[in-house]
């Protein structure tokens, strides 16, 4: 598998999700957003593209250095040795919506640990519900994806990241 880093000048996440929402369904791909803070802000994308997928004109290869934008680079690094990413598309994802036990959201996707923040116990035990929400954006963190959790009503849990968040000061900055 080899990972592809693009900047496409998008200003947003959400900018970077609709572009991903338009690629062709590729089995075993796995495509993540990237925050830049220096230089321009902006988001950068990398994909993890299964062998046998046509790349031909993607601009970086982790395993291919060229002269491409320093932050690409960096994404697509990232992204290969599991240091950083938040991944939106990746093998399961589609069947995590609504409520699913800890167990079962780690059986039917690439996601391999569930990391509770905000609790009390920071452990998650595999039969605790998780309300997905349909909108699960894990990240990766020490070579695996991971998705952050917090408390949620009923003895839940829910991604920490929220499908449509409110934007900080009302969106007046």
């Amino acid at each position: 598998m080899s990972v592809y880093g693009l900047d496409l000048g998008h200003a947003t996440t959400v900018e970077a999700e609709h572009w991903l929402a338009d690629l062709p369904s590729v089995p075993g791909l796995v495509a993540c957003t990237h925050l830049v803070h220096h230089g321009r802000r902006r988001v950068v994308i990398t994909l993890a593209a299964p062998a046998g997928l046509d790349t031909v004109g993607l601009p970086y290869r982790a395993d291919q250095p060229t002269g491409e934008d320093g932050a690409t680079r960096t994404a697509a690094d990232d992204h290969a040795a599991g240091r950083a990413g938040r991944a939106v598309i990746y093998p399961g994802v589609e069947r995590l919506v609504g409520v699913l036990s800890v167990a079962d959201l780690l059986a039917a996707s690439a996601i391999g640990r569930v990391k509770l923040i905000g609790g009390v116990d920071p452990t998650v035990a595999p039969d605790t519900l998780i309300d997905t929400r349909d909108f699960v954006r894990p990240q990766w963190m020490d070579g695996e994806l991971t998705l952050v959790a917090t408390p949620a009503p009923a003895g839940r849990i829910a991604p920490f990241e929220v499908p449509n968040p409110t934007p900080c000061c009302g969106g007046s900055h």
